[in-house]
């Protein structure tokens, strides 16, 4: 080539280049908005894109989901608020990708060799929940990756959750779902993100129906927040089976080999006295919990006063000012990992609440408590008032309407307490609460009484402030000691409140329908179970008799009377529970072969046969037979509106069935007194102690107070086929029993041989034309199922309306 020709490629590209570096591509981040913090975090919102740059790859932190937007329906349970799991994750680098890896913590090794430490970590898998393309970029020293498809992933199990209650197959349709990038924030220690998901499926499902507009196609809510890891300095606590405490942990391969793998820490919260010791200090940071600043009054000041009860257990354990509950401030999002929360939760129907507490899984310390309130069940504890006092139109009105409320009132103070309780790292404990106001940590059933003229009283009915068990189980969760003293202050602290008659049994003991301790009860009323069942039905029993339209405010529909006598009918319903949980009942305590006397002991033979014929009681019509002024008002629902499962079923609509009722009273009696566990302790019981009643003093005392009861002397109308009616949900639970299988051989053949006794009474017996017929068909079935259980089609028992929660 010349110089000239030279020359002139050279003005050509000059004269090229503002072309070629217009068409040179742009920064990856040019025009997007960054926030700085945990995560740098960069939101594209023409393309609705959320960028994330990594600092450290290779550590460590936590990514926990939530739910700012529920579905509304109890039964799925997929509420506002709701918090999902705790995982320890970490990004990787692959080549050109990053790698969202969940680290395996159930099993691991905390021993200071690090090839053991790896030879566990290599030996159970991680789960790579994710992955992405590093971004390039000049404008971030981070490692960059668009999070967008992550944060339109499933991270909360919806789809999970909906297909285990049978609501069908969902998945999240990408096309209708959205990065929401003005939602995304980032701070020193935490990034917070949000997305719409609408999830796709069938909508044939009865919940989602119920709530949804669409129900094939629901759109939620999912935030994400990805946590850096507590400072250094909090202790771990062991945890003990008495603390009353919660416990979390896993496999420790490193341990002794006389010591067990399974190692479990209690979770707390991080609280520093300013000036450490045993001695009363203020402390650096006070626990916090936010209440949801869309919560109404009355409601929002009951809620307030009874999460600030645990104030007096905290100082009491030496903290002052470390705990209080307040209004959630002005611009707070309450899904922000760093606020701890009591969020006021509609649904379409009542149901529980829930208090949770988002753990560290490394040591235990809660980094946020999540308490979800279900708004609609205080409405069931005025509608149980109401239907005690029936206030409208009597003239004492104006006096028992605002006692209706006030009990409201006072459950849902209760109810705070109780929830944020399990957010601080508290279990149940059923057994509190026979001393009285012992736990707010137990469930609590209203103290009902009769008055000086034999009215019922509400006064009273729920307790006021912490208990003894509360200051228990902060002070030994929370108490700080003398250094080399800790294990010792905490064991006294455990026998003192033995010492002082305050047990500990939590839901695995107390939630069966054959559970055994007697003290595990849940919405039990009082110390003694069988005095407090008198007491119960006696307010009953009163309260029937009272029953009148004035149990329904006047601009109600007339139906609703009938789901004012459901929980009035079956409201001795835990008492009998509490009656069961004696017969074949044994008591053992929680703890360590070191410090706990082990075994069990049975309860006394003559509780347990008191406790019998109680529970046969409830299947008489002397106790399931309505009274005249109850039948004669129930009136069907009202045109375009339904029973729900509140009612009780009906063969007879569209009025009320009394024989349905009474089956289904029944049918709750029966599922304590024919469980099978039950039945199996009773045989082993007597057999090491031939006075405690066993399979045959059941069986007998069943049959003589049902097929061989005689009614004439009940004077409410219809007892006699009332009778009949319980007669015969009475077999059919006997026949589920053996049908179930779950009788222990030498069980079973008893039960049998006393059902052969029953036939052979019932096939020669006479009475009423009603009483022949129906004791000879019985013994036509009891044959029949006896000779071939599989020719015999047997019938369910009869649904019981749901009671809890209250």
């Amino acid at each position: 080539m010349t110089a000239r020709l030279r020359w002139f490629a050279a003005v050509l590209i000059f004269l090229a280049l503002p072309a070629i570096a217009a068409k040179a591509p742009a920064d990856a981040l040019e025009g997007l908005n960054r926030k700085d913090g945990f995560f740098e975090v960069w939101t594209d919102a023409a393309k609705g894109r959320v960028l994330l740059g990594v600092e450290r790859l290779d550590t460590p932190f936590l990514l926990v989901s939530s739910l700012p937007h529920g579905l509304g329906s109890n039964d799925v349970g997929l509420d506002r608020g709701q918090p999902g799991n705790v995982r320890e994750v970490e990004f990787r680098r692959a080549g050109p990708r990053l790698l969202l890896v969940e680290r395996n913590t159930r099993f691991t090794a905390s021993s200071s060799n690090s090839a053991e430490r790896t030879s566990v970590h290599e030996a159970f898998a991680e789960s790579v929940l994710w992955s992405g393309e590093v971004v390039p970029s000049t404008k971030s020293d981070r490692v960059l990756v668009d999070f967008s498809t992550f944060l339109l992933g499933d991270r909360h199990g919806v789809a999970d959750r909906l297909d285990d209650t049978k609501q069908g197959k969902y998945s999240v349709d990408k096309e209708r779902s959205a990065v929401l990038v003005d939602q995304a924030r980032s701070f020193p220690d935490n990034t917070e993100l949000e997305a719409l998901l609408t999830f796709q499926g069938d909508g044939k499902g009865d919940f989602v129906r119920q709530v949804s507009m669409d129900p094939a196609s629901l759109s939620l809510r999912q935030h994400l927040s990805l946590v850096r890891f507590p400072a250094a300095g909090y202790v771990p606590l062991p945890y003990h089976p008495a603390s009353g405490g919660f416990s979390q942990g896993g496999y420790d391969f490193s341990q002794p080999l006389a010591t067990s793998l399974e190692q479990r820490l209690q979770p707390r919260f991080r609280l520093e006295k300013i000036n450490p010791g045993p001695a009363p200090s203020a402390v650096k940071k006070p626990i916090v919990f936010y209440l949801d600043p869309g919560t109404p009054e009355p409601v929002r000041s009951a809620l307030l006063d009874g999460a600030n009860w645990w104030k007096t257990a905290f100082e009491k354990a030496g903290y002052i000012d470390a705990f209080r509950a307040e209004l959630l401030p002005a611009g707070a999002d309450p899904m922000d990992i760093r606020y701890n929360t009591i969020l006021w939760v509609h649904r379409a129907t009542r149901g529980w609440s829930y208090g949770a507490a988002l753990t560290d899984p490394r040591t235990g310390e809660i980094i946020k408590g999540a308490v979800t309130l279900g708004s609609q069940r205080v409405r069931q504890d005025i509608l149980i008032a109401e239907a005690l006092l029936a206030p409208y139109g009597a003239a004492a009105a104006q006096q028992r309407q605002p006692q209706a409320e006030a009990m409201a009132l006072a459950r849902l103070r209760q109810l705070a307490a109780h929830e944020v309780g399990h957010a601080l790292g508290f279990a149940h404990n059923f057994a509190a609460s026979r001393g009285g106001n012992g736990s707010v940590l137990d469930y609590p059933h209203p103290l009902l009484r009769l008055d000086d003229k034999g009215e019922v009283s509400l006064q009273d009915a729920y307790g006021i402030g912490v208990g003894r068990w509360d200051e228990f189980v902060v002070a030994h969760a929370y108490g700080e000691f003398p250094r080399g003293e800790e294990d010792k202050a905490r064991a006294e602290l455990r026998r003192q409140i033995a010492a002082a008659g305050v047990d500990y049994i939590s839901d695995a003991d107390a939630r069966a329908s054959g559970a055994a301790h007697p003290d595990g009860v849940l919405w039990d009323y009082g110390s003694n179970s069988l005095n407090s069942f008198d007491q119960l039905l006696a307010v009953r029993r009163r309260a029937l008799q009272n029953f009148n339209t004035g149990v329904l405010p006047p601009q109600r529909q007339l139906g609703e009377i009938e789901a004012r006598l459901v929980p009035l009918y079956l409201l001795h319903r835990y008492q009998t529970e509490a009656v069961a949980r004696l017969l074949g009942g044994a008591s053992y305590r929680y703890g360590l072969a070191g410090d706990t006397v082990a075994g069990t002991k049975p309860v006394a033979a003559g509780e347990q046969r008191a406790a019998l014929e109680r529970l046969v009681r409830n299947l008489s019509a002397s106790e399931l037979a309505l009274p005249a002024n109850v039948l004669d008002i129930l009136t069907p629902p009202g045109n375009d509106y339904d029973r729900s499962r509140e009612y009780f079923a009906t063969r007879s609509a569209p009025v009320f069935d009394p024989l349905a009722a009474a089956a289904a009273a029944s049918a709750q009696t029966l599922q304590f007194l024919f469980d099978p566990a039950r039945l199996n302790r009773l045989a082993w019981q007597q057999a090491r102690e031939p006075a405690q009643p066993g399979i045959a003093d059941l069986m007998s005392t069943t049959f003589r107070g049902t097929w061989q009861r005689d009614a004439a002397g009940d004077s409410a109308p219809g007892a006699a086929a009332v009778q009949i009616a319980a007669n015969w949900t009475t077999l059919d639970a006997l026949l589920q029993l053996l049908d179930g299988g779950s009788l222990n051989a030498p069980v079973e053949a008893e039960v049998r041989s006393q059902l052969k006794n029953w036939q052979q009474w019932l096939g020669s017996s006479a009475g009423t034309p009603a009483q022949t017929a129906n004791r000879h068909q019985a013994a036509e079935l009891i044959g029949k199922y006896l000779a071939d259980p599989k020719s015999v089609k047997l019938r369910a028992l009869p649904a019981v309306p749901p009671g809890a929660p209250i």
